[in-house]
């Protein structure tokens, strides 16, 4: 009994340290209520290239195409170009179809996003040189409001050489795991990224949706992001070069959740295992920038820091720490003749106040986001309560990210749904 209470305290004060380090996100739930966005300054119309990575995905691929067609940006100042990567259907095709220009890639070695991008933007540069002053970067699954350009430009204009933008849903009322992602998704975008562009700290990019320049390729060296979460190296990297990433709340775009568990299992346990690859990599410079000597960016630079290792690393290892300790004690009281409900208590108490938790997160997301969530009123109700199981499950998966052998594989994408249809909802 006495090693269950040693686990049980240990545990107990694992959670301490996870709601110190979180606390300040309190802060953000405020910001966007409290402070308006400043105003945009005098901009030009800049050149962009449009870079999406497809992979067997010819059947979403040509709603995207057409909602960036439908842009009201001119047409002119916009290149479209995909990456066919390892496709076996007719993604190439459709991109053609499309008005894209095409580049096809097969390479059964060096598998994943970030692989794909640095290939297509090497032979963009082949092809086109110094052409463009930036690069949107969208999956093929997602769908642009007709807006979306032109409100990217002008913070682009504002001086934000890395730009993300609001992520939502098109099939968020599919079940409890696409309402999951959704519910999370629009928590990111206003109660994180927001709330961070609005104190003046640096955002960051979340796979799909964002804008950066020329200047800031060019600085990075090229494209040579590589890990299982390219989108949190290239964040992670940006912020310890003093590049701060702005959010644009004007831009929405909408993109496909996964339905089934095995495949949102699989795809969670990929970002999981990259975040903790993020930090193995860059923890080091990003505790030194928020902890060591004194930094050019002052607090800002600091704060960006901490708020990149706490965000992506403290959830998965304090829960993953947490859920270990709690359950050893539980092994440990039941192997020292304690009844299974007093046993099982603490660790009770934690996925009760885990669920309570996001409880409120999603309760104050979808209130607070109830026009840009496209399903019924029923369906809106009651993933507030499903929210938090589905965010339980990072639980085990951050356990099992820190041990298992991870690869990327595609997830695949059928909700090939325009626009006009997915408004109506």
């Amino acid at each position: 009994m006495r090693s269950a209470e040693l686990l049980v305290a240990a545990a107990t004060a694992v959670s301490g340290i996870f709601a110190g380090l979180t606390c300040y996100q309190l802060l953000y739930l405020l910001l966007p209520h409290i402070k308006k966005d400043p105003p945009h300054r005098s901009g030009r119309l800049h050149r962009y290239a449009v870079l999406i990575c497809a992979r067997n995905e010819a059947a979403v691929l040509p709603h995207l195409l057409a909602s960036i067609r439908a842009q009201s940006y001119p047409a002119q100042l916009i290149s479209v170009f995909v990456a066919a990567d390892n496709c076996t259907d007719a993604t190439a095709a459709a991109a053609r179809a499309g008005g894209a220009a095409v580049y096809e890639r097969f390479d059964a070695q060096h598998i994943g996003k970030g692989y794909a991008l640095e290939f297509l933007l090497e032979n963009i540069r082949r092809d086109h040189g110094d052409s463009f002053d930036g690069y949107f970067v969208f999956d093929a699954d997602n769908l642009l409001q007709p807006d979306y350009i032109e409100q990217m430009n002008r913070t682009f204009c504002d001086g934000y050489e890395v730009i993300t933008s609001l992520r939502n849903s098109k099939n968020y009322g599919d079940n409890w795991i696409s309402a999951g992602y959704g519910l999370w998704f629009l928590r990111e975008s206003e109660y994180l990224n927001h709330a961070r562009f609005l104190l003046g700290t640096g955002c960051a990019v979340s796979g799909t949706g964002f804008l950066f320049s020329a200047g800031v390729l060019r600085r990075r060296g090229g494209w040579r992001f590589h890990l299982l979460t390219e989108d949190i190296e290239f964040s992670a990297a940006n912020i310890l070069a003093g590049e701060r990433t702005g959010f644009c709340a004007a831009a929405e775009f909408f993109d496909e959740q996964p339905t089934a568990f095995s495949q949102s299992w699989r795809q969670r346990l990929r970002w999981a295992r990259g975040y903790v690859q993020v930090f193995f990599r860059y923890g080091r410079q990003l505790l030194a920038g928020a902890f060591g000597a004194q930094q050019a960016g002052g607090f800002r630079h600091r704060f960006s820091c901490y708020d990149m290792t706490a965000v992506n690393l403290a959830v998965i290892l304090c829960g993953a720490l947490d859920l270990f300790l709690l359950a050893a004690a539980c092994v440990c009281a039941l192997c020292g003749g304690a009844p299974f409900f007093r046993a099982a208590a603490p660790l009770g108490a934690m996925l009760a106040g885990t669920y309570l938790y996001f409880l409120f997160w999603g309760g104050i997301t979808t209130a607070t986001q109830w026009r840009r969530i496209h399903t019924t009123r029923v369906r809106k109700l009651l993933y507030v309560f499903t929210f938090p199981l589905f965010m339980l499950t990072y639980l085990p998966i951050g356990a099992a990210a820190l041990f298992c052998r991870v690869e990327w594989k595609p997830i695949r994408h059928t909700a090939a749904v325009p626009l006009e249809e997915l408004q109506r909802r």
